[in-house]
């Protein structure tokens, strides 16, 4: 059995106080600082570069034709998409994959949709891009260009970073530490994923991602700093030993912090209940859980926080690439519409803003069986404050060796830069134009407000 030294060494080891337990100081304290002024990014990357040449197509016949010429054995008939009609192309007509029917209706029904109500809209020819750049600049090098362009881990980093020569941090995290103070109670519940590591909610200080499991289980759920089982007492005198050697300290003392922030979390969580049904896929037990964790914000007493999300499969050289990505983006669309029914619920629709990434759209012509690695593509936003039912950006010309193509295969030169759709977002989760210059070091050379959020 502990006795009382015992107990106030482990306590001290912990974080906790000798009265109240460390959620409950920090969760009255947080409470009485939580406001309405609420935001939150969910980024949902999608590794291995999706073909965003199949998530949003000409619908126009005559533009449908085109498209359908190239593509060969990669084009998808035109009976089978799902048509929308932006409000801001001048009557002319996309169509989104034939899988994405909740993200089609979102953004379908923005116009009617009550004010606040998820809404959606879409982004097209968005990358990588040091200073915008037209073709004949590309042909001759003369505008400095991203390192290593149509690498998946350099233009995964780049997307995350929106620095374009050995990123070692993220834009979400970048963000997030200079808009939370650092005296801030739970800061650290500030960048969290349900999706193990990643540079976009790495900061430039001292914030990196929690890593929150998407079941709800955390490590060491089963010990009790009180506790006199076995195990919690074995766990207890290792946490109150005392080293010599600074790594064995150093292990001792990260420990002991990650136990009691698991604590705290799992205790934040508890009632913490979200009655929408989420499909049973992984993906859709990633928004559960962010869905969760975010109805649970009034006990952290966060008012900025930043989710991160993942699916992966999107490299299709060679495989049946219009069966798997049929695959995923139904996965992706159903788990977003769920989720987005999930604010909705909670009454944050307005105060969540999702958005897609990917590595790198594919080439425009097919391989023979899959697609190749290209550059710019096309993303979607979600949210209550997205101007929903429009199109943004600018579509490529799809003619290969045309005006847009990098390569000769359709490698789009994306013309709204990465930079720029992330300062949107950015300015919208609170980034005055100070902020985002420290955050976006390229941004004067862009257009820094896209227009997508209100």
């Amino acid at each position: 059995m502990m006795n009382k030294r015992q107990f106030l060494k482990t306590s001290a080891a912990l974080g906790l106080g000798t009265g109240l337990s460390a959620f409950t100081q920090l969760s009255a304290l947080a409470q009485a600082t939580t406001g309405n002024d609420y935001r939150a990014l969910v980024c949902l990357f999608m590794f291995g570069g999706n073909d965003s040449n199949n998530t949003l197509i000409p619908y126009e016949p005559a533009d449908h034709s085109r498209y359908a010429a190239v593509r060969s054995n990669l084009a998808l008939a035109r009976d089978t998409l799902l048509p929308i009609s932006p409000s801001n192309t001048g009557g002319v007509r996309y169509a989104l994959h034939p899988s994405m029917g909740g993200i089609a209706g979102l953004f379908n029904n923005s116009a009617s949709a009550a004010p606040g109500a998820p809404k959606a809209a879409l982004i097209a020819n968005a990358g990588p891009l040091m200073v915008p750049t037209t073709k004949a600049q590309w042909d001759s090098r003369s505008v400095p260009l991203p390192d290593n362009l149509f690498s998946h881990s350099d233009q995964q980093s780049q997307w995350q970073s929106a620095i374009y020569e050995r990123p070692t941090n993220g834009w979400g995290g970048r963000l997030t530490e200079r808009l939370v103070d650092d005296a801030t109670i739970n800061r650290g519940y500030s960048v969290l994923s349900v999706t193990g590591g990643n540079l976009w909610e790495t900061g430039d200080r001292t914030l990196s991602a929690y890593k929150v499991s998407a079941s709800g289980r955390f490590g060491f759920d089963f010990y009790e700093p009180t506790g006199t089982d076995p195990l919690s007492l074995a766990i207890t005198e290792t946490l109150r030993d005392t080293h010599q050697h600074l790594f064995e300290q150093g292990f001792v003392d990260v420990m002991g912090r990650s136990i009691e922030v698991q604590r705290i979390l799992t205790q934040a969580l508890e009632g913490s209940t979200v009655n929408t049904v989420f499909p049973n896929t992984n993906l859709g037990n990633q928004f559960r859980m962010v869905a969760r964790l975010i109805a649970a914000r009034d006990k952290l007493g966060l008012k900025k926080q930043c989710f991160f999300c993942s699916i992966g499969g999107f490299d299709t050289h060679g495989d049946d690439q219009l069966t798997r990505q049929a695959q995923l983006l139904g996965e992706i669309s159903d788990a977003v519409t769920a989720f987005a029914a999930a604010t909705a619920e909670l009454n944050v629709a307005d105060k969540v803003t999702t958005f897609s990434a990917s590595d790198f759209n594919r080439t425009f012509t097919s391989n023979g069986q899959g697609s190749d690695h290209g550059w710019g593509g096309h993303h979607f936003v979600v949210g209550g404050a997205v101007q929903g039912g429009k199109l943004f950006g600018q579509f490529p010309n799809h003619t290969v060796r045309g005006p847009d193509d990098s390569g000769g295969q359709g490698n789009w030169i994306p013309t709204t830069s990465t930079e720029a759709y992330a300062a949107t977002l950015g300015r919208w989760f609170g980034a005055d134009d100070a902020v985002l210059a420290q955050v976006f070091p390229r941004l004067q050379y862009f257009n820094g407000n896209v227009g997508f959020l209100g």
